[in-house]
């Protein structure tokens, strides 16, 4: 096994120890694959002190056999039938189990174990991905790298008066196939003119012309770990107004990334940029949160509310202030970050500078 993997499921079976639980049942896919580099839509891992069991039917159990190292591998159709034996066998009373499984899984889970008592986990595999390890930064600083790489092309593909935001969405999902992703991790945003005031206006059918801003927010899936970057761009020329508000949005990243380290809280890391474009006259007009975890979800914990919790090195966030003017133009600028113990390491190196696009 992996070391990586084995240092995951003994931070798993640790923290389960801390628990009154005799096991935990595991069934959102991306903590599975977290736990076992399991990716197949079929399966279930049960754990406790002593066992590490994983269940999947027949389409995945070959494989699953030949890759999955540290469990017992089980080819059922019936998972929960499986798990009921072991805790019979093991008189495991105290279970616990992810709480965003659907209604009807739920009863299904209280008509099985009608002898056990069963407690709801609000994010017992999601604490334990909330520092990454070294494989999976080194992971997503690849997918970064991706968007990288197909932001820098764009620019040569878009052409004012003749290039709609959909041509460019689209550009920008192949291309990061191209250079080696799976697949896009959101919708990507383009959105030009009066439309890059919205923060996440998905792509249109609307020419860009000269004169506009452009937002462009896009990510990708590498090795099943995310990017999620912003750049603004400007197309043929841009306002004084317009370079002035850039500035600003830039600055505010920018400071963050000098700024922040291990130990700073989360209060503190949302309201160092916002302070900066409150400064300029602008606070109204920031209308989101600086910004959120990613890794195996594009959304994931830290979010940043205004809390006495603290960054941790290995933490892996986004940085992405905003101004935004309504019926006019937007700008949002966004980095994807490493905490560590001393500042912080910028995954997403594309060009920041103000660009006019001819």
């Amino acid at each position: 096994m992996p070391l990586f993997l084995e240092q995951r499921l003994n931070k798993c079976q640790l923290a389960l120890r801390e628990t009154s639980l005799d096991g935990i049942l595991i069934t959102n896919l991306k903590n599975i694959y977290y736990l076992t580099g399991f990716s197949g839509t079929a399966g279930t891992v049960f754990i406790t002190a002593n066992r590490r069991i994983f269940v999947t039917d027949a389409r995945y159990y070959l494989s699953a056999k030949a890759s999955i190292e540290g469990f017992d591998v089980i080819e059922s159709r019936d998972a929960l039938k499986e798990i009921v034996a072991v805790c019979q066998a093991d008189k495991l009373v105290r279970l616990g189990f992810e709480n965003d499984i659907s209604y009807s899984y739920y009863q299904l889970l209280l008509s099985r174990f009608p002898q056990c008592q069963l407690e709801a986990q609000d994010g017992f595999v999601e604490a334990l991905r909330l520092i990454k390890d070294a494989v999976e930064i080194e992971t997503i600083a690849k997918a970064c790298s991706i968007s990288d790489k197909a932001f820098n092309d764009v620019l040569d593909f878009i052409k004012p008066g003749k290039t709609s935001e959909i041509d460019v969405a689209n550009f920008l999902d192949f291309r990061m196939r191209h250079y080696g992703a799976s697949g896009i991790s959101f919708e990507t945003i383009a959105a030009s003119g009066p439309r890059s005031a919205m923060p996440h206006g998905v792509a249109s059918p609307k020419i860009i012309q000269s004169g506009e801003s452009l937002t462009l927010d896009f990510g990708c899936y590498y090795q099943h770990y995310v990017s999620d970057m912003t750049r603004t761009i400007h197309i043929g020329y841009v306002s004084d107004q317009e370079r002035e508000i850039y500035a600003h949005v830039l600055k505010a990243n920018q400071d963050l990334i000098e700024k922040v380290s291990a130990g700073m809280t989360y209060a503190e890391f949302d309201q160092l940029p916002r302070q900066i474009i409150e400064a300029a006259g602008y606070g109204s007009h920031f209308t989101h949160g600086i910004g959120h975890g990613i890794g195996l979800d594009i959304h994931e914990n830290p979010f940043f509310a205004k809390t006495d919790q603290v960054l941790q090195a290995g933490m892996v966030v986004t940085d992405e202030p905003g101004i935004y003017i309504d019926k006019a133009y937007g700008v949002r600028i966004e980095d994807d970050l490493v905490i560590e113990e001393n500042g912080c390491r910028v995954l997403t190196l594309a060009p920041k500078e103000l660009i006019v696009i001819s």
